[in-house]
């Protein structure tokens, strides 16, 4: 009893240390970021006391896959209190996801700009007076028969990023001010019940899911949480960028990862790197000799797949002068995907053949 106090005193005192500003949950380690954000429309505003809450991507283990939870209006759980929205981070060797929370100010969100005010510091879309919420008509799509709370105050958007995560390859580089850093010590709220339930909603809808809807989600946005099938729900007029597939089920952490996380690249430089095995037969001048084909053979392959990368390159060139449409960008990555695959099992291919080839020695030079 006395052990299992302690226990319980440690646990306590691990939970208060954290801050409250991270909510930081970890499922597995994803090496590919999620899609980037989808464009669409803010559906209107059902009513007064409803704050917006922008749509993100999540991510379900069981599927390996990332799907979009749909931008909704909210109730606020306590009035002053405002939303900080979820955003995805880059943990070291592997996204982070950090949930949204409510608190009596925005804290940091990655520096996502998801737009309709949140534009990648604080939000723009509202405020709080004498216990009223207003609402910024110039980006926040509020119909006057149902609210007279509004205010008009001209937000300039310079940038137009469609990047859903901060950090890592290409990811967005912001670190919090010193105001969001005080922000996230404050008091806060989890996400409400409905806002729980609106996410597993979406995790439980296929259709949302990336590798169905090619991150050009049917639901983008609902006028209030779990409306998906409410006819003021919102599709997204268009992918925010080219879909590539997340490393699905794979943990990049586990040697075994190399066929799960070759199976979802996009591009060769998606592909694991080349690794050579060490051979050991028990002999020297075998092993080197063995040592030096392998490494003739990733210099080959390795050739291959730089030449690939280098037509692909010049194709994503093409389509930015061309100004493709989302369906032909989107048409040219599974090209992509197929080209890359294909040289992938051609390379996994030779590699068994060469150590087919040295196996017979091997027993040889056992027997011996």
């Amino acid at each position: 009893m006395h052990i299992r106090f302690i226990r319980t005193l440690l646990f306590g005192f691990i939970l208060l240390s954290i801050s409250a500003a991270s909510f930081a949950q970890i499922n597995v380690a994803i090496r590919i970021g999620p899609p980037a954000l989808p464009v669409y429309e803010q559906p209107v505003c059902p009513g007064d006391g409803y704050l917006w809450t922008p749509g993100y991507w999540g991510y379900a283990d069981d599927a390996s896959d990332y799907y979009w939870v749909p931008g909704t209006w909210v109730m606020s759980p306590e009035i002053g209190f405002l939303w900080t929205p979820a955003y995805w981070g880059w943990g070291g060797d592997g996204f982070v996801f950090y949930d949204g929370y409510w608190g009596p100010n925005v804290g940091f969100y990655g520096g996502i700009n998801y737009g309709f005010g949140y534009f990648g510091v604080g939000f723009e879309g509202g405020r709080w007076e004498n216990g009223q919420f207003f609402y910024n008509r110039s980006v926040s799509n509020v119909n006057m028969s149902n609210s007279r709370n509004v205010y008009d105050t001209p937000v300039r958007n310079n940038n137009e990023s469609r990047v859903s995560y901060n950090g890592g390859d290409g990811g967005v580089n912001a670190r919090p001010t010193a105001g969001e850093e005080a922000a996230g010590r404050e008091r806060h709220i989890a996400p409400v019940a409905a806002q729980t339930q609106h996410a597993q909603a979406a995790r439980a809808n296929p259709q949302q899911r990336a590798s169905a809807n090619m991150g050009k989600p049917g639901v983008a946005a609902t006028p209030r949480p779990g409306d998906f099938n409410d006819r003021s729900a919102v599709p997204a007029k268009q992918a925010g960028g080219p879909y590539t597939p997340a490393n699905r089920g794979a943990n990049p952490g586990r040697p075994d990862n190399n066929s799960a996380q070759a199976s979802a690249a996009v591009h060769p430089h998606d592909l694991p790197p080349l690794t050579r095995s060490a051979p050991n037969t028990g002999n020297a001048k075998l092993d080197k000799k063995y040592q030096k084909q392998q490494d003739k053979q990733i210099a080959q392959q390795q050739g291959e797949r730089d030449k690939l990368q280098q037509t692909q390159d010049q194709e994503h060139v093409k389509l930015d002068k061309q100004k493709a449409n989302d369906a032909q960008r989107q048409q040219v990555e599974q090209k992509h995907q197929q080209q890359t695959n294909q040289l992938q099992q051609s390379h996994q291919a030779q590699q068994q053949q060469l150590q087919a080839r040295q196996q017979p020695a091997s027993r040889d030079t056992e027997r011996r």
